[in-house]
């Protein structure tokens, strides 16, 4: 998950470390990826300097007081995830803390769908894992290491075909989970993201994610129109893999970040896990999408139904690409190349951004970019 959708800091045990954190130290988290920070880089992973042992803040070094506008002054605020540098090829990666014993099948699930020849599936949604680090002296604690990923909406969408795109790619995501028996329990808006990379060629610091690696400017991205992105599922803490030799699948309800689910609030009772995750997503073009923006009313007919109070009343994965196809062959390229516009803007930003949007449109028609912008398979 991106580091940035929590506000609250992990708190101090001591008046002592509070004073500390305020003035831009490591928070308590943060103290365990420094302890471990020699162990990573002998296993080719190289840490930001704040998280090495012989870290001294730039401000004490200039004896300013503004650590919360220094590169090194930026503390996370989930501190079971933490970006490192992948030494032998220069990658930015991410590091996420597991524990067996709260989350048992997450690594199992993230195997399987990084193992051939589901990798290599252009249908394949879920993010990759490169390694799997065993912690010294912590057996039930592992390591992941992931890309770099960016939540989904963030830049917002600028055209129709852009955000018909990422429908398109969520639901083949999804449906590829689910023609695997897998259902994700908890794939709602903070669990899809995508490839920042190609529309950040030189990234942006992990942290304070408008800002460049190193903090000294803005962080500058292209449109996802010029450079198409992948978008992917994330966090399979509370996914299942379900054998259907035994049966229908049945799983007790149970809380994701998305606490408008209808059938959890009736019973608790064991049921169909797969009908919930066609509720999730659902949800997220409802909220995201249909609530804020105008000119995507031809999806509502599908979201109501995937967001049926009744389970059983919902189409299932394969009905939904099926239905989003015909939907899909129905736009016109110059209805995929239409400005998304907010529902509620304001004149002055709406003029400038028709300005933009027109001179951005040409210049893409001449170069003949597509209007609906699918990555390479």
């Amino acid at each position: 998950m991106p580091p940035e959708e929590e506000n609250a800091r992990p708190s101090s045990q001591t008046e002592e470390v509070e004073e500390d954190v305020f003035d831009g130290q490591l928070n308590e988290d943060e103290v365990w990826w420094r302890d471990h920070q020699p162990w990573l880089q002998e296993r080719g992973y190289m840490l930001r300097p704040r998280y090495r042992p012989d870290w001294v803040p730039s401000w004490h070094k200039d004896g300013g007081n503004d650590y919360y506008m220094r590169e090194d002054g930026q503390d996370i605020v989930r501190g079971y995830v933490l970006d490192a540098t992948r030494v032998a090829d220069d990658t930015v990666v991410v590091l996420k803390q597991i524990r067996l014993s709260e989350h048992p099948y997450e690594i199992d699930i993230c195997r399987y769908f990084s193992s051939e020849p589901r990798a290599s599936d252009p249908a394949n949604h879920c993010v990759p894992i490169y390694e799997i680090l065993d912690v010294p002296n912590d057996s039930d604690l592992k390591l992941i290491v992931m890309p770099l990923l960016r939540k989904f909406y963030n830049p917002r969408f600028l055209t129709i075909g852009e955000a018909v795109e990422f429908f398109r790619q969520a639901f083949e995501g999804l449906r590829f989970m689910h023609a695997h028996h897998v259902a994700h329990r908890d794939c709602g808006k903070l669990n899809i993201m995508m490839d920042p990379r190609p529309l950040y060629p030189q990234l942006y610091h992990f942290v304070s994610i408008s800002d460049t690696r190193d903090g000294t400017g803005t962080a500058k991205h292209y449109t996802r129109t010029r450079t198409p992105i992948k978008y992917y599922f994330i966090d399979f803490g509370l996914s299942r893999r379900y054998n259907p030799a035994k049966g229908p699948p049945r799983s007790r309800p149970i809380w994701g970040a998305d606490r408008t689910v209808p059938e959890f609030h009736k019973s608790l009772q064991p049921c169909d896990p797969f009908p919930t995750d066609v509720y999730y997503l659902g949800n997220v073009i409802k909220t995201v999408f249909l609530d804020e923006y105008k000119g995507l009313d031809f999806m509502k007919p599908l979201v109501d139904d995937m967001t049926q109070e009744e389970p059983d009343s919902r189409p299932n994965m394969d009905q939904v690409v099926a239905r989003f196809d015909i939907l899909l062959n129905s736009l016109s390229t110059w209805r995929l190349r239409s400005r998304l516009a907010k529902r509620y803007e304001p004149w002055i930003i709406r003029v400038f951004r028709v300005v933009a949007h027109t001179y951005r449109t040409l210049i893409y028609v001449l170069t003949r970019r597509p209007a609906l912008p699918c990555p390479p398979r």
